[in-house]
């Protein structure tokens, strides 16, 4: 890893990196976000009772929607053509875990859209269900794996390994 700032100039200031000699490859990233929740709050999001409609089906199209808008988000980000954002959904004893993978051929990568798709997947299923129980939190958005590109794959390891 260099000891130098990508994002920064020879003088601080903040720039948006030139990636127009990099080789454009197929790019993919996966990211999760944990949505915590009570017990009757679980139950109704995953019988579709929750007042305001169909929590996970309106997160789903807010995820995708993120990935697509990341760089009017993340000021540095570079507008990518995104060819896939997939956001799934795993019903858990404390809560919902969103799994969301985006997919890019591109001279950069695709985390922060895959992270993006992720928190706000999160923060409308909270927009969904404070209605039900407003203290539901996110925690743990962080990045599982990459693909593609000069660095080639990385995944996160189990703590302790």
């Amino acid at each position: 890893m260099s000891g130098r700032l990508t994002h920064v100039d020879e003088t601080g200031a903040a720039r948006m990196v030139d990636v127009g000699d990099k080789a454009e490859t197929r790019r993919q990233a996966t990211a999760e976000c944990m949505v915590r929740m009570g017990t009757e709050t679980i139950r109704a999001v995953s019988e579709g009772q929750v007042p305001k409609g169909d929590a996970l089906g309106v997160a789903r199209v807010a995820g995708i929607l993120a990935a697509k808008r990341t760089p009017d988000l993340i000021p540095l980000c570079h507008p990518l053509p995104i060819s896939s954002v997939k956001i799934d959904f795993e019903i858990l004893p404390e809560g919902v875990l969103i799994v969301a993978t985006a997919r890019v051929s591109a001279r950069t990568g695709v985390e922060m859209e895959a992270l993006t798709a992720a928190t706000v997947a999160g923060l409308t299923i909270i927009d969904m269900v404070k209605g039900l129980e407003p203290g539901v939190w996110l925690e743990s958005v962080r990045l599982l794996e990459k693909s593609g590109g000069k660095s080639g794959v990385w995944k996160r390891q189990p703590p302790g390994s």
